[in-house]
């Protein structure tokens, strides 16, 4: 079944599973959650104009939530920009605070409006 030489698997295969079955190991749960939003930029009239626009926002971003940020939409309009943020931890009230933050930085931009936010939390546990 395996291909070692005295047929048992590696380590990592079984290490897991006898510390569950002895109690000593739980399975961790994961909670995983994004944010869209939606901005309206100001005025703007070229691809390269949105560009020195959204980038510092994205970098904010990173460096404030220290989350997965990116264009995730509209990158063919001048002034419209769908940004995503995402965010896994071991809590749910950690992926909220995180997308909270989130959502202040951008509603608190004074270059660009923000139209809307919708946000997902989900479980690993979900189907």
């Amino acid at each position: 079944m395996y291909p070692h030489v005295d047929s048992k698997p590696p380590v990592s295969v079984t290490a897991p599973l006898v510390a569950e079955r002895r109690g000593i190991w739980k399975a961790g749960r994961v909670w995983i959650g994004w944010i869209e939003f939606d901005v309206l930029l100001g005025d703007i009239h070229s691809l390269k104009g949105k560009r020195a626009v959204i980038r510092p926002i994205l970098a904010d971003l990173r460096r404030t939530t220290e989350a997965s940020v990116a264009e995730v939409g509209d990158q063919d309009l001048h002034r419209r920009a769908m940004i995503g943020v995402g965010v896994v931890a071991a809590g749910a009230d950690r992926v909220t605070e995180v997308l909270d933050r989130a959502e202040r930085l951008v509603a608190g931009r004074p270059d660009i409006t923000l139209l809307s936010a919708r946000r997902r939390l989900r479980h690993s546990d979900d189907d």
